[in-house]
């Protein structure tokens, strides 16, 4: 493990209290640390081999582990050198249902000081499927509950009717996961509780970064667009009147394979969409 400094990312913990001391990570210095949560959904329509396509949905328990750099990246421009403090992150995704790895991942959030547009922050990500990408966002601070707003996963397939048949897989109800509107489920998960205030860091590929894949995936069923929220939240604990750290977070790639039906030259954008509810261990 990276040795962090000791003028960075220093947190006190009393009485159950968490309260940032000094840091140079801004509003990226709560995700430090490791982070599990067994109320993970993934929802992914893919290509099926037979013509069509199949809908996965997937509840699946997840570890974050997010690590500091003990100093900034330099950046050396013209000017001045920009100094980029820096998290590693990677993450395992096992299914629920009998143990399967999912999903891994590894890469990094930024935060961009002296950034020339009016994006603060970075998460860079690459997964073994054949795709990296390069996502900008920002911040900001909300008291009470985080602002979570609905999101859809229908396939987006151009103007007019659905063909009869494509929304039906998405309208079967499952329990514990609402499939039409994920974020719901993430709401369902806070309904108890008492949050004293929340982080909310989102990111796009869509502001100024972008999605490379291997051409096996352009091919077949492209990734062309990511954006996330993370909902980092201060929560009172009930037992002990003190307070925890909770990370909730939603995102969504959008992948497009099979033509549209009115406009064949372009292809359907079928939400791929991940939800999950974690605690800092």
């Amino acid at each position: 493990m990276l040795k962090v400094s000791s003028n960075i990312a220093q947190t006190l913990r009393l009485g159950g209290e968490v309260s940032e001391t000094t840091s140079m990570f801004g509003p990226l210095t709560d995700l430090i640390g490791t982070w599990v949560g067994n109320k993970g959904w993934n929802l992914v329509a893919v290509p099926n081999q037979k013509g069509g396509f199949l809908l996965l949905v997937q509840p699946y328990t997840e570890t974050l582990t997010i690590t500091p750099l003990s100093t900034p990246t330099p950046n050396r421009g013209t000017d001045i050198i920009q100094q980029v403090p820096t998290l590693l992150y990677s993450l395992s995704v096992h299914s629920n249902v009998d143990g399967s790895l999912l999903h891994a991942e590894n890469g990094t959030w930024l935060l961009l000081p002296n950034c020339p547009s009016d994006f603060s922050i970075a998460r860079q990500a690459s997964v073994p499927h054949g795709d990296s990408l390069l996502a900008l966002g920002g911040s900001s601070v909300t008291a009470g509950p985080p602002p979570i707003q609905p999101i859809s996963t229908l396939p987006i397939t151009g103007p007019g009717q659905m063909p009869f048949g494509y929304t039906d897989p998405y309208l079967v109800p499952m329990q514990g996961f609402n499939k039409i509107n994920p974020n719901a489920t993430l709401l369902d998960a806070i309904s108890g509780q008492t949050i004293i205030s929340s982080t909310n860091i989102s990111v796009s590929t869509a502001n100024q970064g972008g999605i490379s894949n291997i051409p096996f995936i352009t091919k077949n069923a492209n990734t062309t667009s990511f954006e996330a929220i993370f909902w980092i939240e201060t929560v009172q604990n009930p037992t002990t009147g003190g307070t925890f750290l909770q990370l909730q977070y939603s995102q969504t790639s959008m992948i497009e394979f099979i033509p549209q039906f009115h406009d064949p030259s372009k292809l359907i954008q079928w939400p791929h969409v991940n939800i999950n509810t974690m605690v800092k261990q």
